[in-house]
């Protein structure tokens, strides 16, 4: 029996996040641009009343407050007339995401093959990842490398990371930090990963190379703590628009499938990578 949203926050609370934030215009528009037509193309009709219900009782439950009259409407319509808060786009974002999986998993009832139903759950993320880099792309005029073959590729990958980091800070997607670095010395699963920055396209090129992404309170990490530990997969907004930038330097890279978003205290959210070019 899957475990309730109350059960799950009565167990991890983020108390950290009961004091909101306001979200900037660009993020909270692209944002509804890149999950919104997604989720349609799964819903059999536009109606959004399970949404609706699912951010009043997430507001109620998560943040001991009403939710907004009108804040999945005006999110829908990318109406930037209110500015959206941290905890309503942490709300909209389990209540979206929430509904996907359920009807993904509606779609594989009576599928015994788990692996296929995660899949979908992960390929919807990436989709949405994917539209929100190229609106974020667009808005900062990125100069993506089309290849990771030469510093100079790198310098430029680095570039587009840095911008990234400044936009998604800047938006409040993160309260604190952004950081990604292509050194460590670390232990994993068992095995010890160490990497200079100067080995990592050598690195790509031959087999894998390693980055360690680092964020200072991500605004949705409670909905992906509970949709992770109800539906079994998270969000990962910022993740799988690092993923598609990747992609776009043919390279495949993502954090390590045994990342669980609740592992970190919530200043310090600490992804592995792993980068595979093609």
């Amino acid at each position: 029996m899957k475990q309730t949203l109350l059960d799950i926050s009565k167990q991890h609370p983020f108390e950290a996040y009961n004091s909101w934030w306001e979200m900037g215009k660009e993020w909270s528009c692209f944002m509804s641009e890149a999950i919104v037509p997604e989720w349609l193309n799964l819903s059999c009709n536009d109606n959004l009343d399970s949404v609706k219900a699912d951010v009043d009782d997430y507001i109620k439950t998560i943040y001991k407050r009403e939710a907004r009259k009108n804040l999945v409407d005006d999110f829908v319509a990318k109406s930037a007339s209110i500015p959206l808060q941290s905890g309503e786009f942490d709300a909209l974002s389990y209540s979206f995401y929430k509904s996907a999986f359920t009807m993904l998993e509606k779609k594989h009832s009576n599928n015994v093959d788990d692996d296929c139903l995660s899949l979908e759950k992960r390929h919807f993320t990436q989709k949405t990842g994917k539209s929100f880099f190229t609106q974020v792309r667009d808005h900062l005029d990125l100069n993506v490398p089309m290849q990771l073959a030469s510093e100079r590729d790198f310098s430029q990958l680095q570039d587009c990371l840095r911008q990234l980091g400044a936009f998604i800070h800047k938006q409040g997607y993160l309260r604190d930090h952004f950081s990604f670095t292509f050194d460590l010395d670390l232990q994993h699963a068992g095995k010890n990963i160490q990497q200079a920055q100067t080995d990592f396209l050598v690195n790509a090129n031959n087999n894998v190379a390693y980055a360690v992404y680092e964020m200072g309170y991500p605004v949705a990490l409670p909905s992906a703590v509970y949709l992770y530990h109800s539906l079994g997969e998270a969000q990962h907004h910022s993740s799988r628009m690092i993923e598609e930038l990747f992609a776009l330097t043919g390279s495949k890279a993502s954090e390590t499938s045994d990342f669980d978003p609740l592992d970190y205290p919530a200043d310090r959210v600490v992804e592995l990578w792993e980068i595979r070019t093609a």
